[in-house]
């Protein structure tokens, strides 16, 4: 299937299925995917490696970002959340804290009732100034694909190395305030069978969403083209099975299909 990239710096703002009227900003290359997961689902494809790995600067981000946003506010368009995702992991990015305080600063002069959220697989979660950096914004969206190690690196292929018991023992750091986000899925990738929606999988899954007590858990399934062709996306019935065991758990959950 094919896939895209995100070749803008800043660009929506589009409607998401899970955060409203999103402006997003990609602080990773344009012309590639740049990531230390690759995961089977990506819409942004498979990583290209090799090649010159260009990043915006901090001082270039927050030119384009105080215009955008003072454009979008003169023209009376609403601002629900500034999301930085991209094409890529947004943590990676080397100003990633000094980004963050940037962002709240320009989100206050134009839309201080905006959110801003990052969407990350977690990996960075280990470093101090990655947790500063979070801590400044409203939304941490944290990544978990399956709480077995051996499904959730046949999901995400992570590039190095990978603990799902040490991303666990960190996202208990956050105390509860970051949303916990998972992609349900079932398809045949390079021989391996992977499914994240059998008993095993969703006890264990839920498990640990008792354990890091998250103030929210989003789960959904696949939307766009993905670079593995034999996936199939979970059903209605899948999503919402998982969603009432998660609410049964006391948790608020939202789900998108």
């Amino acid at each position: 299937m094919s896939t895209f990239l995100f070749h803008d710096l800043i660009y929506g703002p589009i409607k998401s299925r899970r955060l409203g009227n999103s402006l997003g900003i990609n602080l990773l290359p344009t012309d590639k995917k740049y990531c230390n997961f690759n995961c089977v689902y990506c819409e942004c494809g498979a990583n290209v490696p090799g090649g010159k790995i260009n990043l915006p600067r901090r001082a270039e981000i927050a030119a384009a970002l105080s215009e955008k946003l003072k454009q979008l506010h003169s023209q009376g368009i609403a601002v629900d959340s500034i999301t930085f995702a991209g094409n890529g992991e947004p943590t990676i990015h080397p100003d990633f804290e000094g980004v963050m305080q940037d962002t709240v600063n320009e989100r206050n002069k134009y839309f201080p009732e905006a959110v801003i959220s990052v969407l990350s697989n977690a990996t960075r979660i280990s470093k101090p100034e990655v947790v500063e950096a979070l801590m400044l914004i409203d939304n941490r969206i944290l990544k978990l694909d399956s709480a077995i190690e051996s499904t959730a690196k046949a999901i995400d292929r992570p590039v190095g190395e990978y603990s799902v018991a040490r991303i666990v023992d960190l996202l208990k750091g956050f105390n509860g305030d970051f949303t916990l986000q998972t992609m349900f899925l079932e398809g045949d990738v390079n021989g391996v069978h992977i499914n994240n929606m059998t008993e095993q999988e969703v006890s264990a899954w839920l498990d640990v969403v008792k354990t890091t007590r998250p103030k929210k858990v989003m789960i959904y399934t696949i939307d766009r083209d993905t670079p593995e062709q034999n996936l199939r996306k979970a059903t209605h019935e899948e999503l919402d099975s998982i969603r009432d065991r998660v609410k049964a758990a006391g948790f608020e959950v939202s789900v998108s299909y």
